[in-house]
């Protein structure tokens, strides 16, 4: 793995602090809103995360980090969109929850790749991006998104009940 950069440091700071935001506001809130504090701070994280990672090429081309930064940010302004559209207003809080949960999926899966790749220094986990143990990773992540997002629909429709 080549030199983190400066911007590549800046990158990698913002997001950790926006994961942490991201998983603290579940487990506080249920969901990602941007009307609570740390949902603030998880959502203009994960902008500048997004946004910073489309200025790093380690190797000089469009890779999958970007496409995930492209995705990141196509959730984040469909989860602020979906309060726009009069005709999603009665399922605007579940749109909302996937778009948002859905940012921190697109978080994880370059986290754990860079950090085997690249941890621990000098001695890294992993020295193949293809390494079948990131599948998995990725395959876990899938599935704790898909039991969460389930979690949260249950969630928002008993807070809707009451």
């Amino acid at each position: 793995m080549p030199e983190i950069s400066l911007l590549g440091w800046i990158h990698t700071i913002v997001a950790i602090v926006a994961l942490i935001a991201g998983f603290y506001t579940l487990a506080i809130n249920k969901v990602i809103s941007p009307t609570q504090k740390p949902g603030q701070l998880y959502l203009i994280g994960t902008l500048i995360a997004a946004a910073t990672a489309l200025m790093i090429y380690q190797r000089g081309e469009f890779g999958p980090g970007h496409a995930l930064a492209v995705l990141t940010l196509l959730a984040l302004a469909s989860g602020f969109a979906v309060r726009k559209i009069p005709l999603f207003a009665p399922i605007a809080d579940y749109l909302q929850a996937l778009c948002f949960s859905a940012t921190l999926l697109f978080h994880m899966i370059p986290a754990i790749t860079d950090g085997l790749l690249r941890l621990p220094v000098g001695n890294p986990v992993l020295t193949d991006p293809h390494d079948p143990l990131l599948k998995k990773f990725y395959l876990a992540f899938l599935a704790v998104f898909l039991v969460g997002y389930a979690m949260q629909i249950l969630w928002l429709r008993k807070r809707k009940k009451t």
